[in-house]
């Protein structure tokens, strides 16, 4: 220990300690601070380029540019481009000092650019740390950012938190692998059951930039033919980006690079991998180290060094579009990058969607698809169950599968396993009259009632218990099953088929793949395990529960979560068979029956062309409290096209339950307008919203106004 006047003791190694005094003195000597700054008080500037362009981390509107700062001549070397930087941000005009602002809270942000002189006349702050000398912004990131940030209605910062990971300094100070030589371009393999699918591939390996929606065959091949397009883009010399849903189909597009291509050609890029190994291979990336990205929802802004292709599957799940502000969806992210980098573009999913669908039909991609022979061999056959169907089965009206369902699961239980898709999990997550199929609500809120485990009623947004329910509209005391949950439908089936071993997976536990022998296997949409060789047979229960659902999107997202069942399960050549519980006449039912995902889509596209409904239209939802949104709306300067739909009521959110994206406060009474605006007219519309949320913003507007271009979801 040492003291004030240097009699204590020696230090471990026996040198005699210095006193405090003398550290004062030798700090107050040295001609710049040594350790994080904070300010810098009378030091030199930077002799060439001493104004830095920064983008502060605000992430609100009204602050949506840049701010200048003086370089210290100690940051010279460190303040390039690109580099994290952190700066004191709100010193206002009268805390100069020695021709310095001085003073303000330090925030994180990115230094944009280096400038001989500054547009502002007045006093500049300085630069207070360069946090890292690694640059992480580069000018193509930038301005896809910036793009993005436009389109949406949101500020550049917030575009960047999803753009760019946080930093983990163990994994900049690792060096990145030397970059890899082109590999040979790929065999077509399975390609060739495409009838462009061998062109494609060569397109993409001689330095082409074709663009496809691409319609892929039932089975497993999907993920091995997106390796080959990535090998054949490799082989070119340029990048590769694939994004896919969910960590489950980047293991398996994941697996097959590495089968096609070895180790060390590609990154992984997902939540699962932990933030710094996911840095590091973000960093490899960016370092140009790696060419080719496979990803979910982040790894859209991976900075792929020259990009040769974007690609995208099953755009139509929820998990495409980003819960955080501005809310960007992947396939908008990545139309965005092709046509800033000029590079090739792939949409593909055993579905199609709406907006897949218009990009063929205006000829700006083009389809990618097999002929009819090929998907009559690589699909199952197809059986429908209909009310008229239900209502002349004995064993329907006592038990909840008719026996067409319990023949096929008896049938596909001999050859293999035999795949059960419930809409809802749980127990029983809702309840009806038996007698006019009326909704059971609670008395107190009118919320719905549930059954969970069997047990007593209770209200699943109070939580309030219900013992003497009767049906207020014809009065009848008994109760059935709504939409029978995921577990309850386990039980049934292991008392039927009791020699049987019956697997769930859904949100709580989510099985990746399954072994090829007898099983029953019941699971909830998007979460079907991959069978071994395939399933032998599919049930696709409580199909209205899906159709019936309030929203524009109700069939396109019913069939997309069927055909993706229904493609797991064996060719029809090998006895697979899929049966589902819907009315035969419904449009989806029979595009599923055809196999024929393309078809409804452009029969959607044509409907919604002639309502004007999204994707034809453009579309804006502006939700708030009654006041603020007619405030927001009586301050906006929309486009002279523009019509307002509403405001209309948001459906109050149960206390603890999950909320929707832009639902409101649990217990807050919301409303919602909807802003329609012609194609080409988005911009513009974008661009109005942007300006008045930044007005009410700068002027402190207390009530919560939240706008959202492109709601997926509008009732």
């Amino acid at each position: 220990m040492s003291s004030e006047n240097g009699q204590g003791g020696e230090g471990a190694e026996g040198a005699p300690p210095e006193q405090l005094a003398l550290i004062r003195e030798s700090v107050r000597k040295a001609k710049g601070p040594r350790a994080k700054p904070r300010t810098w008080r009378g030091a030199a500037l930077a002799k060439e380029r001493p104004v830095a362009r920064v983008l502060v981390d605000k992430g609100v509107l009204h602050l949506d540019r840049y701010f200048d700062y003086a370089v210290p001549e100690e940051l010279d070397a460190d303040a390039q481009p690109g580099v994290r930087v952190r700066v004191r941000f709100g010193a206002g005009r009268h805390r100069v000092r020695e021709g310095r602002r001085e003073g303000g809270g330090l925030v994180d942000g990115f230094l944009i650019e280096r400038r001989d002189e500054s547009d502002y006349a007045g006093p500049l702050a300085a630069l207070a740390q360069v946090v890292s000398p690694e640059p992480v912004l580069g000018e193509e990131l930038l301005g896809l950012a910036r793009a993005v940030a436009d389109r949406y209605a949101g500020s550049l910062a917030d575009v960047l938190q999803l753009a760019v990971p946080p930093r983990s300094a163990r994994a900049e100070q690792r060096p990145s692998p030397a970059p890899l030589p082109p590999p040979g371009a790929p065999e077509p393999g399975t390609w060739t059951r495409y009838e462009r699918g061998a062109a494609f591939l060569t397109a993409l390996a001689s330095g082409g930039a074709p663009r496809a929606v691409w319609q892929a065959l039932p089975g497993p091949e999907w993920s091995e033919e997106l390796a080959r397009a990535v090998a054949a883009t490799l082989a070119s010399g340029r990048g590769a980006l694939v994004v896919v849903p969910d960590g489950r189909a980047a293991a398996r597009v994941d697996a097959a690079l590495t089968s096609l291509l070895g180790e060390g050609r590609h990154a992984l890029l997902t939540a699962d991998a932990g933030p710094e190994k996911r840095y590091r291979e973000w960093l490899a990336v960016r370092r140009g180290s790696v060419r080719a990205v496979v990803g979910t929802r982040a790894a859209m802004f991976a900075p792929v060094r020259d990009l040769g292709l974007v690609a995208l599957w099953d755009d139509g799940d929820d998990s495409h579009s980003e819960l955080h502000a501005p809310q960007p969806h992947a396939r908008e992210v990545l139309l965005l990058r092709a046509a800033q980098d000029k590079c090739a573009f792939m949409l593909g999913s055993w579905s199609c969607t709406v907006e897949a669908a218009q990009l063929v039909e205006t000829g700006w991609a083009r389809p990618l698809v097999a002929g009819r022979e090929q998907v009559r061999a690589a699909a199952p056959l197809v059986r429908t169950v209909g009310d008229q169907d239900l209502a002349r089965d004995e064993a329907a009206r006592a038990a909840r599968l008719p026996t067409l369902a319990w023949q096929a699961v008896r049938e596909g239980l001999r050859h293999g396993p035999v795949l059960v898709q419930v809409p809802r999990r749980g127990y029983v997550p809702r309840m009806a009259c038996a007698r006019c199929r009326e909704p059971a609500r609670c008395r107190h809120c009118a919320g719905p009632l549930e059954a969970q485990d069997a047990g007593a009623l209770r209200c699943g947004w109070c939580g309030r218990g219900e013992e003497s329910w009767h049906c207020p509209e014809c009065g009848s005391f008994r109760l059935r099953a709504q939409v029978v949950g995921a577990r309850r439908t386990a039980e049934e089936l292991g008392r039927a088929f009791p020699a049987v071993p019956v697997r769930t997976s859904g949100r709580e536990h989510v099985l990746d793949t399954v072994p090829g022998t007898p099983a029953l296997v019941v699971s909830t949409p998007g979460a079907e395990p991959v069978a071994e060789g395939g399933y032998a047979a599919a049930l696709l229960l409580d199909g209205w529960a899906m159709l019936g659902r309030p929203d524009l999107r109700a069939g396109e997202d019913a069939l997309r979560r069927w055909i993706a069942a229904g493609a797991l399960v064996r060719p029809q050549g090998a006895g697979g068979t899929v049966v589902v519980v819907a009315e035969p006449t419904l449009r989806p039912v029979q595009a599923l029956v055809r196999w024929d995902p393309v078809g409804h889509a452009v029969r959607e596209l044509a409907e919604r062309a002639e309502l004007g409904f999204p994707p034809v239209s453009r579309m804006a939802a502006v939700s708030g409290t009654a006041e603020a949104v007619a405030e927001f709306l009586g301050m906006v300067e929309l486009p002279q096209e523009a019509e307002v739909l509403g405001p209309v009521p948001v459906p109050v959110a149960a206390p603890g339950r999950p909320r929707r994206p832009g639902a409101p406060p649990p217990g807050e009474q919301w409303e919602r307008a909807l802003i329609r605006v012609p194609p080409g007219r988005g911009a513009a519309l974008a661009a109005a919203l942007k300006a008045t949320q930044a007005a009410r913003m700068a002027r402190g507007s207390g009530a919560l106004v939240r706008v959202r271009i492109d709601p997926p979801d509008i009732g």
